[in-house]
């Protein structure tokens, strides 16, 4: 008898998902993944458009390219999730499976944070990052913000990337003398786990001039006077902001009764719900790690482990060590890493390898070999 399997979401979590799956079951299995969207491209690739490096198709990748044995992808929009049944609806089907896995990320709320529509602009998204390349040939001087609205977000290097960026594009317009450059986060340091990769950071920022205000976030816009009011109260004037809106998760995830506290609680071992053969990895769930799509796969690889097993009446795999490497954009054409653990140790921690031009090529490595394994491109 074939195992169903039903997931929903095809990022970072549900593309491995799907591809492990596929690997260890063949035939056995009958897997459907479905996302509202018709491709995938890579967090990181946003700054390439925002900058104006590739256009949105040249970092698209289509699921249609997807042939795996065992996988069927459908381009739908979920409409209700029942996980005590493990039944899932659409605009088009309704869908039941022995195993429901939930991977549908976080949506992005920018009506949480007044006057971040009308006075910012974000680039989070792929629409973000598509108009901010309109937008930033037009700007010539002036006073930049790139400003955290709430915690937890996607990819905690991501605005410190958008900063040291910044500083590359304008000073490759020769206008760097004539704007300042500030970022507004929630912690004490760019990178709380790596006190290494903090530090690289923040002499980063000082050698560019980059203002680094900690601790704090960015709570409303007064788009009429360019102002941010952060939420100690100080005014904070601005040419141009960049913004990281409030996540949440989807609406249809907070209508299935599975949201407690914002996020989906599970067993940090295995990544399980309290409902029956149901899991939720990646960054709809609450289990502590950050929202970076290196998690996600991370969490993917033992939960496909977990589904295996059971299957095949095995011992249950060793539990998620809630670790995972992320790249870092420092510009100049260098990049740093990060390995960071979150569950091994008494507290997480963090080892970092200095940026690099070589590192470039283990990025770019990183993406092509996904690229491979997922969409065999």
């Amino acid at each position: 008898m074939r195992l169903r399997v039903l997931v929903l979401g095809a990022g970072f979590g549900g593309l491995e998902l799907s591809a492990l799956l596929s690997e260890k079951l063949g035939d056995d299995l009958d897997l459907t993944l479905i996302d509202q969207n018709d491709s995938f491209y890579f967090g990181y690739s946003k700054f390439d458009v925002m900058f104006g490096h590739k256009t949105s198709d040249d970092i698209r990748l289509y699921y249609r390219n997807i042939v795996k044995p065992g996988v069927t992808f459908k381009q739908e929009t979920i409409t209700s999730i029942d996980p005590l049944n493990r039944k899932v609806t659409t605009r088009f089907s309704t869908y039941e499976a022995d195993v429901l896995v939930i991977a549908l990320g976080a949506d992005y709320d920018l009506a949480a944070t007044p006057g971040l529509a009308e006075g910012g602009n974000e680039f989070y998204t792929l629409a973000g990052a598509e108009r901010l390349r309109e937008v930033l040939p037009a700007f010539s001087k002036g006073r930049i913000i790139v400003g955290v609205t709430s915690a937890p977000f996607k990819c905690p290097p991501a605005p410190s990337e958008a900063a040291l960026l910044m500083h590359d594009y304008l000073l490759k317009r020769g206008i760097r003398d004539d704007c300042e450059i500030s970022l507004v986060m929630p912690f004490g340091l760019p990178i709380p786990p790596s006190s290494d990769t903090s530090k690289a950071l923040l002499k980063a920022f000082a050698e560019r001039n980059i203002q680094f205000i900690p601790k704090k976030v960015v709570r409303s816009i007064d788009a009429a006077h360019h102002v941010a009011l952060l939420d100690d109260g100080t005014e904070m004037p601005f040419e141009l902001f960049l913004g990281i809106p409030k996540h949440r998760v989807p609406t249809v995830v907070e209508q299935s009764g599975m949201v407690v506290n914002g996020w989906i609680p599970v067993d940090k071992t295995n990544l399980k719900t309290k409902f029956p053969n149901v899991y939720a990895i990646g960054d709809v769930n609450g289990v502590g790690t950050p929202k970076a799509g290196v998690f996600a796969e991370g969490a993917a690889k033992v939960v496909a482990e977990s589904i295996i097993a059971s299957f095949e009446r095995r011992d249950q795999p060793d539990a998620y060590k809630g670790d995972g490497t992320c790249y870092i954009e420092f510009g100049g054409g260098r990049v740093g890493k990060v390995n960071v653990d979150f569950f091994s140790g008494p507290a997480p921690s963090g080892t970092y390898t200095e940026a690099s031009p070589e590192l470039v090529a283990d990025k770019e490595y990183f993406g092509s070999s996904r690229k491979a394994r997922w969409f065999g491109l």
